[in-house]
């Protein structure tokens, strides 16, 4: 395998890459980045009496205090919006965990997404939606009632997956790209990059099983933006922007999506070794 992509120096990246990169400064600016193309979509989609439907991320988070201070200053209703979220984590009897813990997806986007902005500007609750261990095909259904999504928003994982679909190296890339939104075992590296950014290194407290829209759902929204600002980013940006199109890591299905781009940090742009 042909790895030669990590030697890719910070200056050079973006340069031939098959997934367009938008190399910034600090995460500040990533996060803005994304913001702005939030607050753009919608206003742009108010203004011509259309909804907005997003794919919304609790990881990357930065962007959403941007977000929401934006949305109050400027007096943006999201009446008309849809936020579907990527995925939540499952009790090992695949019910959703406590909305209270720290962890918790739902919890996230209630306590620092909803409930901090004006009652008169948010969206109805039936608009903020997640998917269902109990009915997973629910959001291919609510996705084609809508007309499709604007913008699945989203980061990179250590094996590259979005959302939470694992690499299946057994799989073709066709094959992982039609893969639907459903409940699966949460990978072990996975687990660890999460326990060590979320649980302070606390592995077994991490969950084992999860929900997640599939490749399905990201790939068939209209534009694809990630972001990524973190030390180990530095070789999944590359690996995504670069590497073989395979199901062995999922972010490189990016590259046959037409409208795909990835906000990277000058930490993550740096050489990786």
């Amino acid at each position: 395998m042909n790895m030669s992509y990590y030697q890719i120096p910070a200056e050079e990246l973006g340069k031939n890459a098959r997934v367009p990169l938008m190399v910034l400064g600090d995460s500040g600016e990533v996060f803005y980045e994304m913001a702005l193309e939030m607050i753009a979509e919608i206003k742009k989609n108010n203004e011509a009496g259309r909804r907005t439907v997003f794919i919304c991320p609790v990881g990357p988070v930065g962007q959403y205090p941007i977000f929401v201070r934006l949305v109050n200053e400027q007096r943006i209703s999201l009446k008309n919006c849809w936020f579907i979220n990527m995925d939540e984590y499952l009790t090992d009897d695949r019910e959703y965990i406590d909305h209270s813990l720290p962890i918790s997806f739902h919890g996230f986007m209630d306590r620092n997404v909803y409930d901090r902005i004006d009652p008169e500007l948010v969206m109805p609750p039936e608009q903020r939606i997640f998917p269902d261990p109990k009915d997973p095909g629910r959001i291919a259904r609510v996705i084609e009632q809508l007309g499709g999504v604007d913008i699945a928003f989203g980061g990179i994982g250590i094996n590259g997956h979005l959302a939470f679909n694992e690499a299946q190296d057994e799989l073709t890339p066709e094959q992982f790209a039609a893969l639907p939104t459903r409940v699966l075992e949460i990978s072990r590296e996975t687990r660890t990059a999460n326990a060590i950014g979320d649980m302070n290194g606390a592995i077994d407290a991490m969950p084992r099983l999860c929900i997640t829209i599939g490749m399905a759902e990201i790939l068939g929204a209209r534009k694809v933006r990630l972001g990524v600002f973190r030390d180990w980013h530095r070789s999944v940006v590359r690996q995504a922007a670069y590497g073989e199109v395979s199901a062995h890591f999922p972010a490189t299905l990016l590259q046959r999506h037409p409208d795909a781009r990835i906000y990277v940090n000058a930490n993550a742009a740096k050489q990786p070794f």
